[in-house]
């Protein structure tokens, strides 16, 4: 594996035109690799493919965008189009009531549209406006963005502002309608072909991409990637620019914004700009979120959203859970975020949320990353409350948190004393819960949390899941289950439908054959010739590396 690049190093600045590097990808399949391909699913085996073929696969990206971008227009759309750009829609939660659409995509174009995405946000950063805190370059390796520019930090320096000293001062909050979904290809094609050099074809090879990613469609991003991120930031950069040469004192992120205003009648002007700006790229403001606040109520509303509305949970809200375990220091960083739960009683707090008619998400995403760094007897009785039938239903909004958090338990061996009980509370879901299965999201989460031992009831319900699913993730998971489990019968039936099965399948069917032995061993040699036809990607070479070639080379180690 080659070494990380220094984002930092490829970061351009105002003026400087969009290149394409090697490098771009390689940090691309490195980040892949740690955060996982898409932040609304679980981490799926095949980043761990991505990270450890990092260099191969980097170069084969490299490869095919130089090959694309050395054509003249014409060839390069033709060429584009005629790619099979593999994906899959699938349903996951969205608040309480709600649910959205988020997109797997094909391993390799996933990493190749994060690393086109990368050189995109080097070539736009120095564009943007320190008023827009989502998703800032700047990192820790192989990380894109700046962490600590959160949302909390963003509210947080709205609070900075003078303006809100100034005797009627009143404040904006508004947020866009549909953001992602209402992004306009043709429109993010020009503000992306503004970054570019002459004749390069970045825009026009991304635009081709998200088309066939929207299934034919001239609008949309596909949600939980970094890619995506990019390019609504990008899509933003103008309409940004558009506020502050109006002269408004504004703060945006993602979608929301904050509008500091000295009077109601410039708050109006305010809106009314930011109203036209959008509606020029094809967005528009979410009336039913848009209010408009005193000063003070606004500093005493935000002050109140920061630490909850509860003094016991503020010390849980300002810790950095995200823990690192391929840090050098990881040890003594997991030693030091255990010795910060002595002053919190996660308990407590847990029971506060369960009372509450809208339980507060971030809290439960936190208690879901604290689960980890408690004590065995802690952690399983957290479980416990997270889990309740009774607590469930009010919880779903939180339901990949949740199962995270469970995951992060059930996998760790220094939980053993505890496996049976969490066991036998991940399968009375079944019973009591089912209808919280039905989205693709939740029964991945929760396929992955159960993968570790087969009991009678996990074995029906996964069988009866594959037969009857439509969804090749949801297909995967329940092979990756009969992989971990070492269920012959079961790999021994899907491997006599071979044909029969998603490309997607047969790549975790043959990573299941390394667990079965001399059966296994046979299958693939029986199989092997098919892997470049079945599993191809449409652009590759005779010669050389291929995606084929590379994932068959690692999942000879993979146990």
């Amino acid at each position: 594996m080659g070494s990380q690049p220094d984002l930092r190093r490829l970061m351009g600045r105002m003026g400087v035109k969009m290149e394409v590097k090697r490098e771009h990808f390689l940090q691309a399949a490195l980040e892949i690799g740690q955060a996982g391909e898409n932040d609304t699913l679980p981490s799926d085996v095949d980043a761990a493919f991505i990270k450890d073929k990092s260099k191969e696969l980097s170069e084969i990206c490299f490869t095919l965008f130089k090959f694309v971008d050395d054509k003249p227009e014409k060839e390069a759309v033709a060429f584009m189009n005629e790619l099979t750009v593999g994906s899959e829609r699938l349903l996951a939660p969205s608040r309480s009531h709600g649910f959205r659409i988020t997109t797997k995509i094909h391993p390799f174009w996933n990493l190749y549209l994060n690393g086109l995405g990368l050189a995109i946000a080097q070539a736009n950063e120095g564009n943007r406006s320190p008023r827009v805190h989502s998703y800032r370059l700047g990192g820790q390796n192989p990380e894109f963005f700046d962490r600590a520019r959160s949302w909390r930090a963003y509210k947080e320096v709205t609070l900075e502002e003078k303006a809100l000293q100034q005797e009627g001062c009143v404040v904006v909050q508004t947020d866009i309608s549909s953001f992602y979904e209402h992004i306009y290809h043709h429109r993010l094609e020009n503000v992306v072909k503004d970054l570019e050099s002459k004749d390069s074809t970045v825009a026009l090879q991304v635009n081709r991409i998200l088309s066939k990613l929207a299934a034919g469609r001239s609008f949309g991003l596909p949600v939980g990637g970094q890619c995506a991120r990019i390019l609504a930031e990008v899509m933003m950069t103008p309409i940004d620019l558009s506020l502050s040469d109006a002269g408004i004192v504004w703060h945006r992120y993602v979608d929301d914004f904050t509008l500091i205003c000295s009077s109601q009648q410039d708050a109006y002007k305010a809106l009314s700009v930011l109203s036209h700006s959008l509606a020029d790229y094809g967005l528009s403001l979410n009336r039913s979120k848009t209010t408009i606040l005193s000063a003070k109520h606004y500093i005493d509303y935000i002050a109140a959203q920061l630490s909850g509305g509860e003094d016991a949970s503020v010390a849980l809200r300002e810790l950095d859970l995200h823990f690192d375990p391929y840090s050098d220091m990881a040890r003594g960083e997991y030693e030091q975020l255990k010795k910060s739960f002595d002053e919190i009683d996660i308990q407590f707090l847990l029971d506060l949320e369960k009372e509450k008619s809208q339980p507060d998400s971030f809290v439960l995403a936190q208690i879901g990353r604290a689960l980890k760094f408690q004590e065995p007897a802690v952690a399983a009785q957290l479980c416990a409350t997270l889990l309740d039938p009774k607590n469930l239903d009010s919880f779903r909004a939180s339901w990949s948190k949740i199962l995270r958090g469970v995951y992060s338990v059930r996998s760790n061996d220094e939980f053993k004393a505890v496996f049976d009980h969490i066991d036998q509370l991940l399968d009375d879901v079944l019973s009591t819960a089912s209808h919280l299965l039905l989205p693709e999201a939740n029964i991945l989460h929760f396929l992955r949390a159960i993968r570790f031992k087969r009991t009678e009831v996990r074995g029906a319900f996964i069988r009866g899941v594959y037969d009857h699913t439509s969804s090749q993730s949801v297909k995967r998971a329940c092979i990756d289950c009969w992989r971990y489990w070492r269920e012959r019968a079961s790999f021994t039936r899907l491997r006599n439908q071979w044909q029969n099965l998603g490309a997607d399948e047969q790549r975790m069917l043959w990573l299941a054959a390394g667990n079965f032995g001399d059966d296994g061993a046979h299958a693939r040699s029986q199989l092997r010739r098919s892997l470049g036809q079945v599993w191809r990607l449409g652009f590759e070479s005779a010669g050389g590396a291929t995606f084929a070639s590379c994932y068959e080379d690692w999942a000879k180690d993979v146990a």
